[in-house]
C-alpha cells in the first residue's frame, strides 16, 4: 500500500499536502518551506498518515489543536483498519508513543489535547480532583458501569446510558448538560428528581435554560465552568466535592454542608451539540450555621481547601 498523508485542519477539513486548498488554508500559495511541518506546529493542523494498511501514525501540537480537528482525527481512526498506532507530539520537543489499542490511541488524543484548566475559586465549593481511570477498576463503585459504558462506545450518547444509570440507582442524582461547538453556553437537558435542592419544580422547568441562570447563580456560574471545560476537552473529570448549598425548598434555613463524588462524561452526538452527563454520589450532608462552615470544619476540609 503507497504511503496516504492527509491533513485536517482546525475546521475538521480534510486536505492534502501541495494541494491549492492547503496553502489557502495556511495562506501561502507558494511555501519555500516545510509548511506541513509548520502547519502542524504552528497553526493547529494535525497530520494523519496511513503508513501501512495496518499502521496509523498521527502528528499534532496538543496545545494549539481546536476540538473539531481533535473530534474528526478520532471518527477517522475508527473507520480504519489499523491495527498499531503511532502518536508523534510537541511539547517543548518532538514525543513518540506507539500502541495497538485503538480505544487507547482515542483517549489518548483526548488527554493530550484537554485544554488546560484551572477549576475557579469559590470559598462554598472546595475540589478534589480523583483519576477517573480508578473507576475501571473499582468494583464496588456504583458510577463504574457509567464510565465503562462511556469507553466502549468511544463517548457517543445512546438512550442506553439513562438505562444503565436506573438500573445502578443514580438516574435520580443524573444531571445531561447541552454544549453546543458555536454556542458555548450550558444548556440543561435532563435534571433527575433527585434534586430536590434545586427546588421541587426545577427538574421540569430549568430544562431548556442555561446552567448558570439557575435558582443559586453562585453555585450556578462555579459548576458552569467544569461542563465547558469537559466537553471542550472530551474527558471525563472526576472529583469529590464539599460544599455548601441552599435548600430552595428550605426557605429562611441555613446552608447545608454536604460531600458527594461526581463523574462528569462527555458525550458525542450526531449533531453539533456535546452532551455532558454529570452522575454523583452523596457522601454527607449536614446543617451549616455560618458561611464559614467549610473553613472551620474537620482537618480534611482544610487540606482539600489548601488543594483547590
Amino acid at each position: 500500500m503507497e504511503r496516504l498523508t492527509l491533513l485536517v485542519s482546525p475546521d475538521a477539513d480534510w486536505l492534502l499536502p501541495d494541494s491549492a486548498e492547503f496553502f489557502e488554508a495556511i495562506g501561502d500559495p507558494d511555501p519555500d518551506y516545510d509548511a506541513v511541518g509548520f502547519a502542524v506546529k504552528n497553526l493547529g493542523f494535525i497530520k494523519f498518515q496511513m503508513l501501512h494498511q495496518s499502521v496509523v501514525e498521527i502528528e499534532l501540537h496538543p496545545r494549539n489543536v481546536e476540538l473539531p480537528a481533535l473530534l474528526a482525527v478520532q471518527e477517522k481512526l475508527l473507520s480504519s483498519t489499523a491495527t498499531l498506532f503511532r502518536i508523534k507530539y510537541f511539547d517543548l520537543a518532538w514525543h513518540s508513543e506507539i500502541t495497538s489499542s485503538l480505544e487507547h490511541t482515542i483517549d489518548r488524543l483526548s488527554e493530550l489535547c484537554a485544554p488546560v484548566f484551572t477549576p475557579p475559586a469559590n470559598e462554598r465549593f472546595l475540589v478534589e480532583p480523583r483519576d477517573y481511570a480508578t473507576l475501571f477498576t473499582d468494583e464496588g463503585n456504583s458510577l463504574r458501569p457509567m464510565v465503562q459504558k462511556w469507553r466502549v462506545s468511544f463517548g457517543n450518547f445512546d438512550p442506553g446510558i439513562m438505562s444503565i444509570a436506573l438500573a445502578h440507582g443514580y438516574l435520580s442524582r443524573m444531571m445531561i448538560i447541552g454544549i453546543k461547538r458555536h454556542n458555548p453556553d450550558p444548556i440543561w437537558r435532563f435534571i433527575g428528581d433527585g434534586h430536590k435542592w434545586i427546588g421541587n419544580q426545577y427538574q421540569v422547568t430549568g430544562v431548556g435554560e442555561r446552567v448558570e441562570n439557575m435558582p443559586d447563580k453562585e453555585y450556578g456560574g462555579w459548576v458552569n465552568e467544569f461542563y465547558k471545560s469537559v466537553a471542550a476537552s472530551g474527558t471525563p473529570r472526576y472529583d469529590l466535592i464539599t460544599g455548601q448549598l441552599r435548600y430552595e425548598n428550605e426557605p429562611g434555613k441555613p446552608r447545608r454542608l454536604i460531600t458527594y463524588e461526581r463523574l462528569l462524561l462527555p458525550w458525542k452526538t450526531r449533531s453539533d451539540e456535546v452532551l455532558v452527563t454529570m452522575c454523583s454520589k452523596l457522601l454527607g450532608n449536614t446543617s451549616s450555621s455560618s458561611d464559614d462552615a467549610l473553613s472551620s470544619g474537620s482537618s480534611s476540609v482544610t487540606n482539600l481547601a489548601k488543594s483547590a
